[in-house]
């Protein structure tokens, strides 16, 4: 494919690429996305509420237990691992390629693939945090309840460290996003709807003219795009970094 030539050649010439990535880069890991046919927005569930619903602030006010039920059963997944994506981004991290990761995705895929720098903006499932006294607590502190966490000092509710809807990105996250994406040579957009906001308003920052769109589907950002390449994410970024030396 021609496109993935000349952006593997992008690639070797340039040591300050940035990626940005959403929740098609951990769906070849077996983690669901959200708004494809398959995903958890359409999936069916046996709640009379819907599945954005269930991940708004509101409803975690509301009814928390039905809230940490929900995150249980279709977020928080066992035995899910790196795909060939998070790897070949740890490797142009590891060879001084790539400055960080921006992912949408609360997995920890891109951490336990071996990425240092990587900018959660919707958080993630390891930390956890009690909405009392804001105690810190870790996954497996979590797992020993049946349904909601408790906290062992105050007793108040402990929830995910993620955002829901309803709630603000953590600005400290966004300002670091903008800058490293405002002075990327190469941005690279992979498995992402870009219909997610703030988060997709972020691509605005570059200035540059080596933007690469990877995805499955068109997005509304294909006409900005230098170089749009269609297919599967874990497939494509194997391509892109398999014949460069690790130093």
């Amino acid at each position: 494919m021609e496109e993935i030539a000349k952006v593997k050649e992008l690639i070797k010439d340039s040591n300050n690429i940035v990626f940005f990535g959403g929740a098609g880069v951990s769906t070849a890991s077996g983690v669901p996305d959200f708004r494809s046919a398959t995903g958890l927005y359409n999936r069916e569930n046996d709640s009379k509420y819907s599945p954005e619903y269930m991940l708004s602030h509101e409803f975690f006010v509301d009814h928390p237990d039905e809230f940490m039920a929900y995150c249980k059963n279709n977020l928080m997944l066992e035995g899910i691992k790196p795909n060939k994506a998070h790897l070949a981004l740890a490797k142009l991290e590891k060879m001084g390629k790539l400055k960080g990761v921006i992912t949408q995705n609360i997995d920890s895929l891109h951490q336990e693939a071996g990425s240092k720098n990587v900018i959660e903006l919707h958080g993630n499932l390891r930390d956890y945090y009690c909405t009392k006294c804001g105690k810190s607590f870790d996954l497996d502190y979590v797992k020993g309840f049946a349904d909601v966490a408790t906290c062992d000092a105050c007793g108040g509710v402990v929830r995910p460290d993620i955002v829901l809807y309803g709630e603000g990105l953590n600005q400290n996250n966004i300002s670091y996003a903008v800058n490293l994406i405002a002075n990327a040579d190469i941005l690279i957009v992979g498995g992402t709807s870009l219909v997610v906001y703030p988060a997709a308003g972020l691509l605005d920052f570059y200035k540059g003219g080596k933007l690469v769109l990877i995805n499955k589907d068109p997005t509304s950002r294909d006409a900005r795009a230098n170089y749009v390449i269609k297919g599967d994410i874990s497939k494509i970024m194997d391509e892109l970094v398999e014949d460069l030396d690790e130093q």
